[in-house]
């Protein structure tokens, strides 16, 4: 009767689980049962269980254990392949299911739903686990990215103050010094100038210094572009200030260096000037009139700020700088820190550049001005040597450009080149930038301008995609216009609202501005300067270094203050690798300018407007050969089988005819500026209109 009194227990067991859940409100009949196999669905001290029961119970529990231990040891004796590995899972679970291939099942109808409750509580533990160990991996996760983030931040801000760690402080009697620079940038200043016998001091400075024989600026070789790849060591193209005029097609808008509202506007400046770096690091910087310093490139001002003035006198512009050397420094405690000495200062002198336009670079009036240049040099050193600076302070003299002479001869048409109506617009000046109006006529304009190049030697037409010069680095930008007519040094292009070249040559009129820049940036009328002295210079006097280009200014300007520089095109470092010295055997000759034919007639004029590849059939003598006709050198090239008595005498005469022409060009110069005055006095106001309209600051 043993299955009888199964189903009678079941029931009652039941019975007893339903009665326990009306009671308890709980979903589990009892919920120590998962934790044990003993609790039976009665609870201790229950009062609705009898003897009886506990008797019968007790008897079942000990029959049950015999049965299991009979079939477990009869399984052992019997098992197959298989079987075992059953009977292990079964054990494990506390119980033996009936009809299971390992032994009749326990009397317990409930045990499936406990093993399954069992099972998802060690599930969802397992769950649990897993999720907890996935948060706590997240968390350390983010907290090991956020110390690797500060370590990364606190890193490159130590750069910044690296140089500040190292600072030395150098008294010269009164004061403390940090490493200070003046950077001087003295416009339009030819390299060639200084040979001219009329610079004493700045001839000494080289002497004292170390310099190459000269400076190559940037192309085009404009005042905007150049001060501002001094700047920051980068190409026009890079930084962006492609020329003194331009247009952004993305921006749809122009830029116009003599107009603030559209060149101080941050938006037209790329790249991180000195100043900028220099306060960035917490190097105060005094900029004077350096151009683009009144842009508020980035959103960081130099600590002190001279806005541009064009007719400051020079000895302002020494007291400026020397004001900045006598401000407090480190020593006075009671300073304010917005009155401290800046240890980076720059300083603009437009004066030859100005004059270089207004009255040529050959004039009386040019050498006056450099002259005075010259002794404003003068003042300042003689200033620092006062305060005891000399050995002290680095000095950096450079300048932006050269210059050549204009003559009315050397004019292109730009209407007689090109179609104007099919261009949008004109970029930049001497040179010309020209934008088609519909992208699908640029091949026809540049092959009709080539083809006119052909029989004209003196401009060279690119496609800034196709043929533009590697050495100008002028194609990467979409600044640059897609074609450009380049003029050679000493011509000019203009379009008939500025002058009727063919009407002008007639009349004999005078091209204003007298002096222009902006050609290839290799011909030696462009050559600018670099001179350099101080404890960041610790060269032999007169020291001479190999010719570079400005691009590596900023390099040095920022070594020599101990500034970490920003990325850029310079390549050379402090400290510099002198050659030699300078000895005035090994200087470059002085570049002839091309000179003013205002002695031919009216006719030869025009004839050599219209017929311009009849002047020349090179570029360099385009812009060099004097005019005046030669019949020396004429004789010599169609009478070549004479002997050589007939060579001396030809070359003796040709040493008479050179001499005599160079009488005539000492005395026709010094008459065409006199003539230049008085045409200026005559013409007045409308010759300043016409200068001005390309001068100031280019």
């Amino acid at each position: 009767m043993e299955e009888e009194e199964v189903e009678t227990l079941v029931a009652e067991t039941r019975k007893r689980q339903e009665l326990q859940r009306r009671g308890s409100g709980l979903a589990v009949p009892n919920p120590l049962k998962l934790f044990g196999r003993g609790a039976d669905g009665q609870r201790p001290g229950s009062s609705n269980g009898s003897s009886e029961d506990l008797v019968n119970e007790k008897d079942k529990r000990q029959q049950r254990r015999t049965r299991r231990k009979q079939r477990k040891e009869r399984l052992l004796e019997k098992a197959t392949h298989g079987e075992d590995g059953e009977l292990m899972y079964e054990m494990e679970e506390g119980g033996m299911k009936e009809g299971s291939s390992t032994g009749e099942s326990s009397e317990r109808d409930d045990s499936d739903e406990i093993d399954r409750q069992r099972l998802k509580m060690v599930t969802n533990a397992k769950t649990d686990k897993r999720r907890t160990w996935r948060r706590w991996l997240f968390i350390h996760s983010l907290i090991a990215i956020g110390f690797a983030i500060l370590v990364l931040v606190a890193w490159k801000l130590s750069l910044g103050r690296k140089s500040a760690h190292k600072v030395e402080l150098v008294s010269n009697g009164t004061a403390l010094f940090a490493p200070t620079t003046i950077i001087i940038s003295l416009d339009g200043f030819r390299a060639d100038f200084l040979q001219r016998g009329i610079t004493p001091r700045l001839n000494t400075f080289v002497k004292e210094g170390v310099s190459p024989k000269y400076m190559l600026p940037a192309f085009p070789s404009v005042t905007f572009p150049n001060h501002y790849t001094l700047a920051t060591g980068l190409h026009p193209e890079s930084h962006g200030i492609v020329g003194n005029t331009f247009w952004d097609p993305d921006m749809q808008a122009e830029f116009y260096y003599t107009d603030p509202g559209r060149s101080l506007d941050p938006k037209w400046w790329k790249g991180e000037p000195f100043w900028v770096t220099a306060e960035r690091q917490g190097i105060r910087s005094a900029i004077h009139m350096w151009p683009g310093s009144e842009a508020h490139i980035l959103d960081v001002e130099p600590t002190f700020l001279d806005r541009f003035n064009g007719k400051e006198a020079l000895d302002n512009k020494v007291s400026r700088m020397l004001e900045f050397l006598d401000k407090p420094g480190m020593e006075d405690k009671t300073a304010k820190v917005e009155d401290m000495r800046p240890q980076l200062i720059a300083a603009y002198v437009p004066n030859v550049d100005a004059d270089g336009h207004r009255y040529g670079p050959n004039s009386t009036e040019i050498r006056v001005t450099i002259e005075t240049t010259d002794a404003m040099m003068d003042k300042l050193f003689l200033g620092l040597e006062q305060r005891n600076l000399t050995g002290i302070v680095n000095v950096i003299v450079v300048s932006d450009h050269g210059m050549a002479t204009t003559d009315t001869t050397r004019l292109l048409q730009l209407e007689d080149l090109v179609d104007t109506s099919k261009i949008e617009h004109t970029d930049g000046w001497p040179l010309y930038g020209l934008r088609p109006k519909n992208p699908d006529d640029l091949q026809g304009l540049y092959d009709g301008l080539a083809e006119k190049a052909k029989t004209n030697p003196n401009f060279d037409v690119y496609l800034r995609d196709v043929n533009m010069p590697e050495r100008y680095h002028f194609s990467n930008n979409k600044r640059i216009a897609p074609l450009w007519i380049v003029p050679k040094a000493g011509w000019a292009i203009v379009t008939k609202d500025e002058m009727d070249v063919a009407k002008a040559v007639k009349d004999g009129s005078v091209y204003h501005p007298r002096g222009l820049h902006g050609y290839d940036h290799e011909h030696p009328l462009m050559r600018a300067i670099f001179i350099a002295r101080g404890p960041a210079f610790p060269h032999p006097p007169n020291s001479q270094i190999d010719v570079f280009q400005n691009i590596n200014v900023y390099n040095i300007l920022c070594d020599s203050v101990g500034l970490i520089p920003e990325p850029n095109n310079g390549t050379l470092r402090l400290p510099l690798s002198p050659v030699g010295t300078h000895n005035s055997e090994d200087t470059p000759a002085e570049p002839e300018d091309p000179v003013p034919p205002y002695t031919t007639t009216a006719a030869e004029i025009v004839a050599s407007t219209t017929s311009p590849a009849t002047q020349s059939v090179t570029p360099e003598k385009s812009i060099q050969v004097d005019p005046v006709p030669q019949p020396a050198s004429t004789e010599a090239a169609t009478d070549g089988n004479q002997n050589e008595d007939d060579h001396g005498s030809q070359d003796a005469d040709e040493d008479a005819v050179q001499k005599g022409k160079e009488a005539m060009k000492g005395f026709w110069d010094w008459l065409t500026d006199k003539f230049g005055k008085v045409w200026d006095k005559i013409s007045g106001s409308k010759a300043d209109k016409e200068s001005g309209a390309k001068e100031g600051s280019e």
